[in-house]
């Protein structure tokens, strides 16, 4: 088995989408308090828990090694104790790719467009001026499983509060705490410094990544290669 890391260093385009996913849906990661992942997985809804409270700016990532770079395997602080692994069907992902603008445009420099607007219920209604995109898209270098900075880049996308409730209630179709193999990651390779990442991944501690086709003008729009 290639090994799924430092094997894509010479092969992987400086910016592309790599995520697990499934003919239906899409694996997308973000960290929260307990009080709001305990809400999320118990009752299958990101806003379950009063504690949830979409006024700014959520970044999701597709990355699993990107999320435990970020979180620090759970451990970084408590607003971060909690990792979700949150799937979302392909036609809704797809929505929030077309409704971004990159983090180095200009503010309002895209305009939201009816469907996105639909999508957010109400710009207005939000108090956000719809010149400002609801979606934002920033491009950071991938990591290894060990959080070394490797050469190419990993997308994150921010949803604005804007479309945060909706993408909240009615976007997310299964919600799966994995806290867990966050942290048996980080002692296995804290235990095992030796450890290859081929063997992360057939212990099921890292995922099968594969690349995310996505059609060209979002490709276009993200400046993807």
């Amino acid at each position: 088995m290639a090994n799924p890391y430092s094997s894509r260093e010479e092969t992987t385009n400086q910016r592309q989408i790599r995520a697990l996913y499934d003919e239906e849906t899409i694996t997308v990661y973000q960290a929260y308090s307990s009080e709001i992942a305990s809400a999320a997985v118990l009752q299958q809804k990101l806003n379950a828990s009063p504690q949830f409270r979409p006024t700014r700016m959520t970044w999701i990532k597709p990355s699993w090694c990107w999320m435990m770079y970020r979180s620090g395997y759970s451990y970084k602080d408590k607003n971060q104790a909690r990792i979700l692994a949150l799937k979302m069907k392909h036609e809704h992902f797809l929505e929030l790719l077309k409704a971004a603008s990159l983090t180095t445009e200009p503010a309002g420099s895209k305009e939201v467009t009816q469907d996105s607007h639909d999508a957010a219920t109400s710009v207005a209604d939000n108090k956000e001026k719809p010149s400002v995109a609801v979606v934002r898209v920033q491009w950071d270098p991938e990591r290894s499983p060990r959080l070394e900075k490797l050469s190419y880049r990993s997308i994150q996308i921010g949803i604005s509060s804007a479309l945060a409730a909706t993408w909240a209630d009615g976007w997310i179709v299964d919600i799966e705490d994995v806290t867990d193999k966050a942290r048996a990651l980080e002692r296995e390779i804290r235990e095992n410094p030796e450890i290859t990442d081929d063997e992360l991944l057939r212990q099921g501690l890292v995922p099968l990544e594969r690349e995310y086709l996505v059609p060209a003008e979002v490709q276009q729009a993200l400046k993807m290669d």
